[in-house]
C-alpha cells in the first residue's frame, strides 16, 4: 500500500472540485442476464452537488454492492460512463474496495462505533468492548480511508477544492494532506458530535486519530454550532489543542482548522413539485380513505436506533390511555423504513416497533377504527402523501445531526401541521420557536405535546407552519454546498 500511495500521490489530475462520500450519486442493480441498470441517488448531497456547473468536477464514492463493484471494474480508471444520465454534470469515480474491508470499515467502525458514540447509543454496562476483533475492523477502516485519499490525490488538479463527507471518512483529510499538501480540504460532519466524556470511550489512540484526521482539513463543517462546539471541546480535552471558541478555530500541531456551521435546509422547489405528482395523489387518497375524518399524527423515519420510534409509540399509547376523548378520533400514521438490517441491534429494534404497534392496535382498535397505520417498507411518494395529510408531525430523536423530516413536513403540509420536535435534534436550533419541543426520553411529556398539537387551533397551526417552512428552507442544498465551497477560498 505504501508504494502504491507514493506512486499515486505523484500523479496530478484535472478536477478543480471534488466531493468524497461513502454513498455516491448513482448505484447499480444487476439483471438476470448480467446487465447493469443505473439509478440516480437522492438526498440533499446529490441536490447540493448539482450546483457545480463544471464538467471537470469529480465525485469519489465507494461501490456498495456487487453490481456497483462490477460497474467500477468495467470502468476505465474507475470513471463511470454516465452519458445520458443527469447526476449533476460531474464525473463519478466509484472505488472497488475489497468487500471484506468495506464491511469491516462500514459496519464495524463507521456504523457500529462512530455512529453509536456520536448519538450516545451504547448500553454501557455491556458495550462497547474494544478487543482484537475491533482492531481488525479499525485496520480496515484505515485502509478504506486511505483508498479514498489516494483516489482524490490522483484526481485533483493543483490547488483543487476537496469536500469530504461524514464520519465514514474522518481520516481522509489528514491522509490526503500528506499526499497533496497543495489542496484546499474541507470535511463535513452530518451527525452530531459527542461530548468529551462520552467520546473518550473510544480507545485513546483511535479518539486521537479521528480528531487529527478531521483536523487535516482547512475547514471542518457541522450542521449546528452545538456540534461544532462539541468537536472543539474534544480536540481540547483529547489532543490538548488550542481552541478559540469565538473565532471557531482549532490549532493543533502547528496547523489551524476553521470550524464552519452550515444548517442544511429542505429543497422546497423539489418537495413542492414532487408532492403533487399523480403517484403521491394516489397514495394520499388511499391514506384519506383509511383515516376518514379523523386527525392524524404522522412520523416518517428509518428504523434507526437514534430516531426513538419506540418511545414515540409509547407516548401515543399513553395519550390514548389518559385522554379518552381521542379514542376513535385520531390515527397514528407511522412509516418506519428498514435501516442497517445486517446489524442485529437494528433487526431487534424493528421487531420492537412492530410489536408495540401491534399491541396498540390490539388494545384500542374497534370495528370501525384502527388507531395505527404502520408501514416498514420504503415508499417515498407515500411519505410525501403523509406529510401533506399530517395534523401533527412527531419528530423525537434521541439525538440527530439535523433531521430533514422536521424541515420537510412544514414545506409540504396542505393545511398546516403542528410539529412536535425533540430538543436533541439539530433542527431544533432553527425551529424551536414554532415547534412544540420535548425531552425525547419523557414519554408522558411527549404524549402531552401530541395532545397540544392535536388541540392547536387551525389558524395558529397554519401560521406556525408558514414560519417553520421559511426557516426550514433558509439554506437549501445547493446554497448549502456552495457556501462550503466558497468558504474554502
Amino acid at each position: 500500500m505504501a508504494d502504491q500511495s507514493t506512486e499515486r500521490s505523484s500523479r496530478t489530475g484535472s478536477a478543480p472540485v471534488l466531493v468524497a462520500s461513502n454513498r455516491g450519486p448513482v448505484s447499480f442493480t444487476a439483471g438476470d442476464d448480467g446487465s447493469l441498470t443505473l439509478r440516480r441517488g437522492g438526498g440533499g448531497l446529490v441536490s447540493g452537488l448539482s450546483a457545480i456547473d463544471d464538467p471537470s468536477a469529480v465525485w469519489v464514492c465507494a461501490a456498495l454492492g456487487e453490481a456497483d463493484r462490477t460497474a467500477a471494474r468495467q470502468a476505465p480508471d474507475g470513471r463511470l460512463d454516465l452519458a445520458g444520465h443527469e447526476v449533476g454534470g460531474q464525473a463519478v469515480r466509484m472505488l472497488d474496495i475489497d468487500a471484506g474491508t468495506f464491511a469491516q470499515a462500514y459496519n464495524g467502525v463507521a456504523n457500529s462505533t462512530l455512529w453509536f458514540v456520536h448519538h450516545l447509543l451504547y448500553d454501557t454496562p455491556t458495550a462497547p468492548s474494544f478487543g482484537a476483533e475491533f482492531r481488525q475492523e479499525w485496520a480496515s477502516y484505515r485502509a478504506y480511508n486511505a483508498a479514498f485519499a489516494e483516489a482524490l490525490a490522483a484526481e485533483a488538479a493543483p490547488g483543487a477544492a476537496v469536500l469530504v463527507q461524514d464520519y465514514h471518512l474522518s481520516l481522509v483529510p489528514d491522509l490526503l494532506r500528506a499526499l497533496r499538501p497543495d489542496l484546499r480540504i474541507g470535511h463535513f460532519s452530518h451527525t452530531p458530535w459527542a461530548p468529551p466524556d462520552y467520546y473518550r470511550m473510544l480507545p485513546d489512540d483511535i479518539a486521537e486519530a479521528v480528531l487529527t484526521g478531521i483536523l487535516g482539513a482547512d475547514r471542518a463543517g457541522f450542521l449546528t454550532r452545538r456540534w461544532a462546539a462539541a468537536f472543539a471541546d474534544c480536540c481540547e480535552a483529547v489532543l490538548g489543542a488550542e481552541v478559540d471558541r469565538h473565532a471557531l478555530t482549532v490549532t493543533h500541531a502547528g496547523r489551524t482548522t476553521h470550524l464552519g456551521v452550515h444548517a442544511l435546509g429542505a429543497d422546497a422547489d423539489f418537495l413542492r413539485e414532487r408532492s403533487h405528482r399523480p403517484d403521491v395523489a394516489q397514495r394520499l387518497a388511499a391514506l384519506r380513505a383509511a383515516v376518514g375524518d379523523r386527525q392524524t399524527i404522522v412520523r416518517v423515519d428509518r428504523t434507526e436506533l437514534s430516531k426513538n420510534i419506540v418511545r414515540g409509540l409509547l407516548a401515543y399509547r399513553h395519550l390514548l390511555r389518559t385522554r379518552p376523548q381521542w379514542l376513535g378520533k385520531v390515527v397514528h400514521v407511522a412509516f418506519a423504513y428498514p435501516s442497517r438490517t445486517d446489524l442485529a441491534e437494528y433487526r431487534a429494534y424493528t421487531a420492537a416497533v412492530e410489536r408495540i404497534a401491534r399491541e396498540i392496535t390490539e388494545e384500542f382498535a374497534t370495528d370501525d377504527w384502527q388507531p395505527m397505520i404502520l408501514h416498514v417498507n420504503d415508499d417515498f411518494p407515500r411519505s410525501l402523501a403523509a406529510y401533506r395529510l399530517a395534523d401533527v408531525a412527531l419528530v423525537n430523536p434521541i439525538r440527530d445531526g439535523m433531521n430533514l423530516v422536521a424541515k420537510e413536513v412544514p414545506v409540504v403540509s396542505d393545511a398546516g401541521c403542528a410539529l412536535v420536535l425533540s430538543r436533541e435534534a439539530g433542527a431544533c436550533a432553527e425551529l424551536a420557536e414554532d415547534a412544540i419541543t420535548v425531552n425525547p426520553y419523557d414519554v408522558i411529556a411527549t404524549a402531552e405535546a401530541l395532545h397540544a398539537g392535536l388541540t392547536m387551533p387551525a389558524e395558529e397551526r397554519a401560521e406556525r407552519t408558514k414560519r417553520l417552512a421559511a426557516a426550514a428552507t433558509a439554506l437549501p442544498p445547493q446554497q448549502w454546498f456552495l457556501d462550503q465551497l466558497n468558504a474554502l477560498g
